[in-house]
């Protein structure tokens, strides 16, 4: 079962997203949350698998929330899925680099947030192509004094440059794999190496670093 924590200063909205969560086989809800320091709390005592968390709440908002969750070394399981209604380009930049593992607007339909809940307890991101690596790549360059620089690139193996410049670029495992003449399991063992080398926690990390270290930059289109 996929154990699954809401946050949300709507008490209506987080009693439906619990139904929601509730009426899938493969999952359930472990606690509701309306503020910020109540999900940290929530997630340290439940450990959920998966966090839905609001951006706008009080006392601490999500992107400090997330940021707690994953700062801490006992909760490096718990994925967290930024549900918002802002669709505003630096939510979703602020999220990932937060350690989101998903951005999504609370407009959704119901059975697609459960899809993308089950891909991010599966280990993988919500990352498309067609959204994130545009935010990324714009925002990179607003990027905090502490982000990686490339010599941190230097323990990276040449195939796992490769790998890495493809997850930027939106590519999934099977896709990799043939662009680079591999097999899937190959690709995701190169995936793990590059989390471990890395220090981060998932995909979504790994296109970051790849845009803030520069071994991928934005193209900029003419308008």
């Amino acid at each position: 079962m996929i154990r699954v924590a809401i946050a949300d200063d709507q008490p209506l909205l987080r009693a439906t997203l619990s139904l929601l969560v509730g009426t899938a086989p493969d999952m359930v809800a472990v606690g509701e949350a309306g503020t910020g320091d109540q999900i940290v709390e929530l997630a340290a005592r439940t450990g959920p698998d998966v966090v839905l968390m609001d951006v706008r709440m009080p006392y601490m908002d999500g992107l400090a929330a997330t940021r707690s969750i994953r700062a801490d070394p006992a909760l490096s399981e718990v994925s967290v899925i930024i549900l918002t209604t802002f669709d505003q380009d630096e939510y979703v930049y602020e999220a990932l680099r937060a350690g989101a593992s998903g951005f999504l607007l609370k407009d959704i339909p119901p059975a697609d947030l459960l899809a993308a809940i089950r891909v991010v307890a599966s280990g993988e991101a919500l990352l498309a192509p067609t959204v994130t690596r545009r935010l990324i790549a714009e925002f990179t360059h607003r990027a905090a004094a502490d982000a990686l620089t490339a010599r941190e690139l230097t323990a990276v193996t040449g195939r796992e440059r490769e790998v890495l410049t493809l997850i930027a670029r939106g590519l999934t495992n099977p896709q990799i794999a043939a662009h680079l003449s591999l097999s899937v399991s190959t690709v995701k063992t190169h995936v793990r190496r590059l989390l471990s080398k890395l220090d981060v926690h998932d995909r979504a990390q790994l296109v970051i670093v790849a845009y803030e270290t520069g071994l991928v930059t934005a193209v900029k289109k003419s308008r």
